[in-house]
Formats: C-alpha cells, structure tokens, sequence
C-alpha cells in the first residue's frame, strides 16, 4: 500500500496560538532542567575560575593559554597559607556545598550529573577533613613543596614574554609563600602536632641543600641553567631579542639570590627552632583523633569507599596469593644457561617506542586530537641536588590544551638501566600516566566535558593505573628476553615488587591506624628477611612521613583488578582488554565506587 503525504493547512492566527501554547508547555517542562543546568554551568565556571585564578603556577601547568579559558586577566601569585585565607577558604567550601544541594543531578545531561557528582563527593570529602585543620604536612621530607615548587619552576614553559615575567613574579611571592607554610607549621606546632625531630632535620638539610647559596652565587644552580636554556629558545623565536633575555637573567638570579633563597633559609630556620616540640613518632594513630583523620585521608588517596578492616582483608589476601604464586615460580624453575640482558641496552627512547609498539593490541588509540599536535616525550635527569630528595621517577602532566610536550624525569640515584628503567618507562610513559594523561585530555576535548574535573584528585584512579599497567609491562619485557632464567627473573621481580609494595600498605594501616611502633615494624620486616634496622628504620620513617602513599598505588591498583573482574562478568563474551581499558580511560578521574555505577550502565 502506498502512502500519501497529506498537508493540513491551519490558519494562521489559529496556528501562532496552537504554537504559544506548545512553546509555553515545552518552556514549562524544561524549566527544572533548564535551571539546573545553568547554576551548575554557573559554579562550574566559578570553582575553575577560583581555583586557578588564585595560583599562577597551577594556573599555568593546567592550561597554557589562560586567555582562551576566561583567565584574562589575572595577578601572578601563589595561594599563600594564613589563618584568614583558611578561613576564607573553609567559608568558600560550605557555600559551594550549598548551592550544590540546590540541584537535582538527575536534571543534568549524562556528562555533567557525572561531573556534578564528582565535585559534590570531592567536596565533602575535603569539609570532612577541614574538621582537622593542622593533620596536613605541606612539607613532609619526601614529597614537601619545598621539593616539588623547584622542579616545577625548572619546567615551567616560557612561550611568551608574559610567560617569562609571570616565572619572576611566582620567584618573587616564594617568600611570602615560605612564610605562610611557616606560619603554619608553627600553629601545627602549638597544637601538639609538629612532626618529629628526624624528619624536621630532615627538612632543614634539603633547604640548604636545594637552594644552596654558594651554587646560586656561582651562577650554576639548576633554576639558572634551565632559565637560560628556557630564553634561548624565545630569542631564537624572535619573541624577546638579546637586550631582554639578559635582563631576565639578571633578574632571574637577584630574586634566586634575594628573595628565594633567602625564603628557604628562614623556613629552616624556623623548623631549627620548632624542633622538640614533635610529641609523636608514630604515626597520625599517635595523634588525637588521628585515625578519624587517616580513614577520610585514606579514601581521599586511594579512592576506594572500603573500611580500613575491608582494606586489611584485601591485602592479607593478595599477599598470601603471592606467596603461593611466588612459591610456584620457585618449584617450576629449571636452572638454564645465562644470556647477555638486551634490556640494558636500550636508551629510554628506545623503550618508550617498544612500549607503544607492544601496547597496540590490548590498548586504544589515541582519540582524534584535531588541530592538536601529536604527544612527543623528553626523558630528563633528575637534578643532582634533588636526587636525594625525589622519587625515582615522575611525570609532568600537560596542560589541557597542550599534549603536544611531555616531560618524564628520571632519578638516576634509584633508576638503574634495564628492566628497572624499562617498568618505570611503562609506568611514567607508555601505557602509564603519559598515555592516561594524553587520552583523557583528547577525549575531554572531544566529548566536551566540564575542564574543571581535571581539578579534582584522584590518587587511586592514577596511580592504581601506572601500577596495573607497570605489571603488564613485565610481560612486554619478558619478549625481548631470550633465555627461561632471564624470563623467570623477570617473573620474580615482578611478584617481589608487588608483595613489598602490598606489605608496605598493610605497615600503613599498621602504623596510621593501628599505632604500630618501629619495634613492631622491625620485627614484621625481619620475617620477611629485612634485618638491618638501618633499612628497617628508614621504611618507617617515609611511612610515617607519607601517609597513604602506598596504598594510594597498590588499593588504586586492586581497584582496578576488581573493575575488571566485574567488567568481566558483566560483559561476558564481549569483554576484551582494549574495551576494558576504553571504559577505564574516558571515564576519567573517578572514585572506584562511581566507576562500578558507570560499568553497570554499559552494554552487556
């Protein structure tokens, strides 16, 4: 049967009332959604705003073009600590949380009732923990400013002249930035909760160490050396001439001279006199209230919603799977022929290319980047004066509207050649948190989701995921070595690395949550064949020192191994690993809890 068309017509006065009373009604169904959706455009543009806006040097390592993202106009500073802006701050928290009750998450669009979600959890979470306002180490011996604000500066990108004059205005807020931390640790101090005097010496030793004032005066300090070489490259593309460049170096080092160093020099000085007055070596459960402290601190790092008991449970069980799996290895293995190590051999160039070649299968693509250039990777040394103070490894994370330039470091004092540079390549780089960083920030762009996610911490969805992926790349290692002994070495390495890690969470809960002493420790890592209590003792100080660093790799990496098992089952003969870790990937930053929803809304 054929049909025809049929136009009815409708007068015209009679058709504007029939569409008024159409428009009116969708009007009157929207309202709700409409209105949500403007106050959370609303307070999404102002927590990005607020949040950058206030810190130049977050500002610039988030976005490189602020112009671009309603960041006009703006002063150069940092988000210095005093008692007033904490209060500002604490003020600030509630009345985000306010207007977030407002909105009703189901009247959003997908994206944004994901990203509200995201930011009210985020935010309550940290009101919580506002409830214990001197817990907080800003300057913890191993992962402290005064650390992490050289290295940033030593990579801080000059694309502009304006680029270079917001660097020495950051230089020239270090000493109000150094005081306010001071401030602070002297009111942890009067509140009974100072660190204690080994880390406080510490402390003091890596700020004569980092800005030494004999390299400063010599014109060697590495601030100095990566300025110039930061300027050569603008004079070379005709952004500033010579005249300019050396007036900014002459500046750069009055104020390294002047202002930075000087700074430094005063907090050592302040933490030499705070000294003593640290009440407890053990742990936050030292500290009252502190295991109140450590739970909300351990779900801000690692992401998982499990109690601290759920946590133990999990990790005992890992640890006696390993040793199971570890005393397999040991019964199968075969004694065979040594053969030169092809892994010590290649550069970390080299790697990174046999990473994204053996990644292929089982990860995605990148999404389309559009104008956007391709993601390119520079393998830098660690500073020698900041060897003794850094990770062994690390990753610089792009700004939203730049992948094109990567920086991954390497501590040469604890990241020997072969297999050790290769799983930490994989863990910084490919398939790790370059490729994570890169992938999110493409498909962001793409799918047009909110920027101020980006903003909100994470720790278990970023750091789980280096570790998952470092350990599948023990098997990518494992291709390019020749002979069974080398591939059983490898094999155990990889099981040593994950028990020592897994046993090193359970001393964090041990020691943060259950008050476990340097006694106990030493004995637990005696059994395990660490006896020298020069080893024994330095593990529990960085414990003690970085609560919920471990387990904000090794929960987040069991988090992981769990998604995946239920992706497994849901998705049943559709599961594949590159679907799996598609899903995993533009989800972006997420509590484990929230990615389990997410997974139960997919496709079976």
């Amino acid at each position: 049967m054929k049909f025809v068309a049929r136009i009815h017509t409708i007068p015209v006065r009679k058709w504007i009332k029939t569409a008024g009373i159409v428009c009116l009604a969708l009007t009157i169904a929207a309202a709700p959604f409409l209105k949500n959706r403007i106050l959370f455009t609303r307070i999404s543009r102002d927590f990005w705003e607020e949040q950058l806006s206030g810190d130049t040097l977050s500002m610039h390592y988030t976005v490189s073009e602020p112009e671009n993202w309603g960041l006009e106009d703006y002063e150069t500073l940092l988000r210095c600590y005093s008692a007033e802006e904490s209060e500002s701050s604490r003020q600030g928290l509630e009345e985000y949380l306010k207007e977030l009750a407002q909105i009703d998450p189901a009247k959003l669009a997908a994206k944004d009732s994901l990203a509200y979600e995201l930011l009210l959890h985020s935010l309550t979470l940290e009101s919580k923990m506002q409830e214990f306002p001197y817990y907080h180490e800003p300057l913890s011996p191993g992962s402290g400013a005064q650390n992490q604000i050289p290295i940033l500066l030593a990579e801080y990108e000059l694309n502009s002249e304006r680029d270079v004059q917001d660097y020495l205005g950051i230089l020239d807020s270090l000493d109000a930035y150094m005081d306010g931390l001071a401030a602070y640790e002297k009111q942890k101090s009067e509140a009974g909760l100072f660190m204690s005097d080994l880390s406080a010496d510490k402390l003091i030793t890596q700020c004569s160490a980092i800005m030494d004032r004999d390299t400063i005066a010599s014109g060697k300090h590495f601030l100095q050396v990566t300025f110039a070489q930061r300027l050569d490259e603008l004079v070379k593309d005709r952004m500033i001439d010579e005249q300019r460049r050396d007036y900014y170096i002459s500046e750069n080092d009055r104020l390294l001279s002047t202002v930075v160093q000087p700074a430094y020099e005063r907090l050592a000085d302040a933490f030499f006199l705070l000294k003593g007055s640290g009440t407890n070596d053990r742990g936050l459960a030292g500290y009252p209230n502190g295991r109140d402290y450590y739970t909300l601190l351990l779900e801000q790092q690692t992401g998982s919603s499990r109690s601290v008991e759920e946590l133990k449970q999990l990790l005992l069980a890992r640890f006696e799977d390993d040793c199971d799996m570890l005393a397999a290895l040991i019964q199968d293995a075969a004694p065979v022929t040594e053969t030169a190590d092809p892994l010590s051999s290649l550069t970390a160039d080299e790697i990174l290319r046999q990473l994204q070649a053996a990644m292929q299968q089982d990860f995605p693509d990148f999404p389309t980047a559009g104008n956007m250039a391709a993601p390119a990777c520079t393998v830098k040394a660690v500073s020698e004066s900041l060897e003794s103070y850094t990770a062994p490894a690390f990753y610089l994370t792009p700004p939203l509207d730049d992948v094109s330039s990567n920086v991954i470091y390497i501590n040469n004092q604890s990241t020997p050649q072969g297999l050790s540079l290769y799983t930490t390549l994989a863990h910084e780089g490919y398939p790790g948190h370059l490729y994570q960083s890169v992938y999110y920030n493409l498909h962001r762009r793409n799918a047009e989701i909110r920027p101020f996610r980006s903003l909100l911490y994470y720790g278990g969805y970023v750091e789980g995921w280096a570790l998952y992926v470092e350990n599948i790349s023990y098997d990518y290692a494992k291709q390019l070595l020749p002979g069974q002994t080398q591939q059983l070495s490898c094999s155990l390495t990889r099981l040593d690395r994950d028990m020592q890690l897994c046993l090193y969470s359970l001393l964090d809960l041990s020691i943060h949550y259950d008050g476990a002493s340097y006694e106990k420790v030493h004995a637990i890592l005696q059994r395990f064949g660490l006896e020298d209590p020069a080893l024994t003792r330095s593990i529990y100080e960085y414990i003690v020192e970085e609560p919920a660093n471990y387990p904000k790799y090794y929960i987040g990496y069991l988090e992981i191994l769990d998604l995946k098992e239920a992706a497994r089952d849901l998705w049943g003969d559709d599961f594949s690993e590159k679907r799996f870790h598609t899903f995993f990937l533009e989800s972006g930053p997420c509590d484990f809890e929230t990615l389990h929803k997410l997974l139960a809304g997919t496709e079976k």
